[in-house]
């Protein structure tokens, strides 16, 4: 019996009509711990994004555009429909909700309180008031050997790297907090409390935090958290800064003592078990997006010359992932897994570095084609002749990298290298642009679409991501997409200091993908009567694979970009390489 089918029983036991399962922990994170992934255990879809419902008949999985070939084939004849979330004739999971329970009468809504957020709790009990909703832990019926709660130890972040500390961060904070006329923030995200006081830890695989809650006032910071994750110098360190801390699950009965005060909080990222304690203590609520969102996305001037040391290290290893790829695919045989293995080992040399950004995506011809592909000993393939894409980055005390290249192996043929020159294009078209103060990532996202569009293609997914420092490898709230994704909360003003991917491609289902990447340092160009305008710096260094370029479709302005990028590239890679290594790169960066 499938899982599906037995958690369907467990419902209609405890009298539950139907039930959502969100990708999420406690704290509403994109990258989640193994203990929390419940979806992925029940459908056997793996990618980071998706929401359950169970009803009384099947499952209902809502996914987005990077992840529908993926997700056809993991939920392949399971008690499982997929809902392609921005396709035509797709209802969101509240729309489908609200249709499935109609107006019947004594009708059961489950979920647990834990794991949902408050906006999306709040919008069905408007929207759906005949419903009863109950909160309910179906899933340890079920899931017998479910992982532990993540353990790691907390560890500082110097201010060599950080370049500004905890109580120059806390002041900023709480200009914001009285800013917005409120007595108390409770911040739940764990990438924000990572930053804010400056630690980091190994919670969450490839994304450098520890699970936590932060509760500060105009006068008091208070953090809770697995208190054996502290040792003697974080817990120190803590007391020296006056943050008082209590253990990870204190902040349940600690929220009961609140009362009669106004909360700043992002009901996205505030799960419903936190403000029905809230609300039960006369209190009001400001509902909009944590300030150190926007604080944290604007790196200061040492962690922008730190992020540019790093791009510097993880070019070198790039470097010499393309020197082995193209010297030796003829003369031993590569799988997409051992081609990522070998990478990640080039990466572990780079002096800084701390682990992986996320899991490499490696993969080749037809499986290029799932943006999220991820190989395993099972599905890894042998590397053929065609083209291969590959999406790495790593975590270095100096930064966050993010880095796509798609290599012409063998021979490709003249359709795929004009995708590859559109992609690349459309690449281009937004790292050059120059735009006003005031735009955000849906003014831009069209200099690079409209590349491929011309050719009456799209890809699904935005254009690009913010990006942390030795944090989450993507982070709101800057991007770049076409129309507005409410929960994806990237489409903020660009200012100075915000990293940004352009990552453009094109996917053809069952033949290939491809996609070229580079990072995007917002930095101001101009201010004169006519307002003040941005650019663009480019600070990922690697070559693009000119074999597959058709220099034809090239403009010569698109020409000049490519040759002066190659010649940064050089010029910032060439000191760390030698030998058939330097020369390998001076091929791949000459003039076109």
């Amino acid at each position: 019996m499938e899982l599906i089918e037995i958690f369907i029983q467990k419902m209609i036991s405890e009298n539950i009509d139907a039930y959502i399962i969100p990708t999420s922990d406690y704290h509403m994170s994109e990258y989640i711990a193994d203990h929390f992934k419940i979806r992925q255990f029940l459908t056997g879809f793996t990618g980071s994004a998706g929401t359950l419902v169970i009803t009384k008949e099947k499952g209902y999985l809502w996914t987005d555009g990077r992840y529908f070939i993926q997700a056809e084939n993991q939920i392949k004849n399971k008690p499982i429909e997929l809902m392609k979330i921005g396709t035509e004739n797709t209802p969101t999971v509240n729309e489908f909700l609200i249709n499935y329970f109609q107006k019947e009468e004594n009708v059961t809504l489950g979920f647990n309180f834990k794991l949902s957020t408050t906006k999306d709790i709040l919008e069905l009990k408007e929207a759906i008031p005949n419903v009863l909703f109950k909160e309910a832990n179906l899933i340890n019926l079920i899931w017998k050997d479910r992982p532990e709660l993540p353990y790691s130890l907390i560890y500082k972040l110097s201010k060599f790297y950080s370049g500004v500390s905890y109580d120059k961060k806390i002041i900023d904070v709480r200009d914001e907090l009285k800013a917005s006329n409120c007595d108390v923030l409770l911040l739940t995200q764990l990438e924000d409390q990572a930053w804010l006081y400056n630690l980091r830890a190994n919670d969450v695989l490839h994304t450098p935090v520890f699970l936590a809650y932060t509760i500060i006032t105009e006068s008091s910071t208070i953090l809770f958290v697995d208190n054996k994750k502290v040792d003697l110098i974080v817990s120190t360190y803590l007391s020296e800064n006056n943050i008082e801390l209590k253990e990870y699950d204190e902040i349940y009965s600690y929220l009961y003592t609140i009362k009669n005060k106004k909360i700043l909080m992002d009901f996205n990222k505030v799960n419903y078990a936190l403000y029905n304690k809230l609300q039960q203590g006369n209190n009001t609520f400001v509902n909009k997006i944590n300030p150190t969102v926007r604080l944290k996305a604007i790196k200061n001037q040492t962690e922008i010359k730190n992020i540019k040391i790093a791009h510097e290290r993880d070019g070198v290893a790039m470097v010499k992932f393309m020197y082995y790829l193209k010297n030796n695919y003829k003369k031993e045989p590569m799988t997409e897994l051992s081609v990522s293995d070998y990478l990640e080992k080039l990466r572990k040399k780079n002096k800084g570095f701390v682990d992986l950004s996320f899991n490499t995506i490696c993969a080749c011809n037809q499986n290029a084609a799932m943006m999220h592909y991820s190989a395993t000993k099972e599905t890894s393939q042998p590397i053929n002749d065609g083209i291969l894409l590959v999406d790495s980055g790593g975590h270095y005390l100096e930064g966050t990298t993010d880095i796509t290249r798609t290599f012409m192996m063998g021979k490709a043929n003249d359709k795929i290298k004009t995708h590859y020159t559109m992609v690349l294009k459309a690449m281009i078209n937004l790292a050059k642009c120059v735009f006003m103060k005031g735009c955000t990532g849906m003014n831009l996202d069209v200099l690079a679409r409209e590349q491929v569009w011309r050719g009456c293609i799209d890809y699904k997914c935005g254009t690009g991501h913010g990006v942390g420092y030795l944090l989450s490898v993507h982070e709101a709230p800057n991007g770049f997409r076409w129309k507005s994704v409410p929960e994806r909360l990237d489409s903020c003003v660009l200012e100075p200091g915000m990293v940004t991917t352009d990552e453009p491609g094109i996917y053809i289902e069952g033949k290939y993908g491809i996609r070229i990447e580079n990072e995007l340092l917002c930095v101001l160009k101009e201010s004169n009567e006519w307002g003040t305008f941005y650019e663009f710096e480019t600070i990922t260094y690697c070559p693009i694979d000119l074999d597959l370029i058709k220099i034809s479709l090239l403009t010569k302005e698109e020409k000049e970009w490519l040759n002066n990028y190659h010649q940064m590239v050089y010029d910032k890679l060439s000191p760390s390489l030698k030998d058939d290594e330097l020369e390998f790169l001076k091929e791949y960066t000459k003039k076109i």
